[in-house]
């Protein structure tokens, strides 16, 4: 080969490895309007809008179509309350606690309930921290991998929040879009004295457009199933989950009611366990990384099923106080905690 067959050949690599670079790089997206981020994987067509100041992915869709439950026409009809729209942040509790109080260290904690914002009744749920918007934009930025953003809420600096939950800390949350899935992250930096307890969860319902709800089934990884009181608080007491599903691998969603909790998930080499909502061909997996002990199903919903992944049970600080709940987990001072789950829509 002569030297200009040879340098004609590095030219057209050169050209060649460029239009791979740039559209691996354009297979990944983000566009910041206002307080919104649109983050996108334009080869698997899935878009995720997250509301900033909320920390919250409102809208997920798939070639157009809604995985997670929509109830509003425009953003502005839940800014002011995202409640349980997207996918919500339960904190500093996941669903119920048995009483106005949590236990941490051994010491009882009561909340205020002037402050309005554990509720007024006996049964306080999902944490307070559903309708704030506090969380600051840290980034939003794409690259040939993926597209992500990036948001921090300084808990500790909130006096209504620290009079209910007394531990200084930061709460950091990543959402980032890479291959076909969504990516929820979150990062917890306790700043006190003392270890903090975690009892953190999420709550976002799924839908599938494909079929109707009758034709949908469940596979969930849990080996335990935890009995619940009249309250739909976990006694102490569990049982084998083919004692409440006989085949948890496929579960009729049109057969059972659930708020139920399972654990002991069964999980792949990497730690990682699956629950899976299917249609006539769509599907929807939920992967919990390791430090997400719990899944509750919530099948009670119209035309959506919840999979709400959690750090522990509900009530989970008030039942290690009690000894009937040995998997808290904590944060030393000075120390954090983070982990991850993934939406993964398939066949849309």
């Amino acid at each position: 080969m002569t030297r200009a067959q040879r340098t004609s050949a590095a030219a057209v690599w050169l050209i060649v490895a460029m239009a791979e670079i740039a559209s691996a790089q354009a297979r990944y997206r983000v566009t910041q309007t206002g307080d919104v981020v649109e983050l996108q994987d334009t080869r698997a067509q899935l878009v995720v809008n997250v509301l900033t100041t909320a920390s919250n992915a409102y809208r997920m869709t798939v070639k157009g179509e809604d995985v997670i439950r929509k109830t509003w026409a425009s953003l502005d009809d839940i800014r002011p309350r995202m409640g349980l729209n997207g996918v919500p942040l339960l904190w500093p509790y996941a669903n119920r606690l048995d009483e106005q109080a949590f236990y941490a260290n051994g010491q009882k904690y009561s909340f205020d309930p002037g402050l309005g914002n554990t509720g007024r009744g006996a049964i306080p749920i999902h944490g307070f921290l559903q309708n704030t918007a506090a969380w600051k934009l840290v980034e939003a930025k794409s690259d040939a991998r993926s597209a992500w953003v990036t948001s921090k809420l300084e808990f500790f600096r909130f006096p209504q929040y620290m009079k209910q939950f007394p531990f200084a800390h930061t709460l950091t949350m990543t959402y980032r879009v890479q291959d076909g899935a969504l990516e929820v992250q979150t990062r917890i930096d306790n700043l006190s004295a003392e270890a903090m307890p975690v009892a953190i969860g999420f709550h976002p319902y799924f839908q599938l457009t494909d079929s109707g709800r009758d034709e949908w089934t469940l596979s969930i990884p849990g080996k335990t199933h935890w009995l619940l009181d009249d309250r739909t608080l976990p006694t102490g007491e569990t049982q084998p989950i083919t004692k409440r599903l006989p085949v948890p691998s496929n579960v009729a969603v049109k057969d059972v009611t659930l708020d139920d909790i399972f654990t002991d998930l069964e999980r792949d080499a990497q730690g990682l366990a699956t629950t899976t909502l299917k249609g006539k061909t769509q599907q929807i997996d939920v992967v919990l990384g390791p430090k997400f002990k719990t899944i509750l199903v919530y099948s009670g919903a119209r035309g959506s099923v919840a999979l709400e992944p959690m750090a522990g049970i509900s009530n989970s600080m008030n039942l290690a106080q009690k000894g009937l709940y040995k998997e808290l987990q904590s944060i030393a001072p000075g120390g954090f905690w983070q982990e991850s789950f993934w939406i993964r829509p398939r066949n849309f």
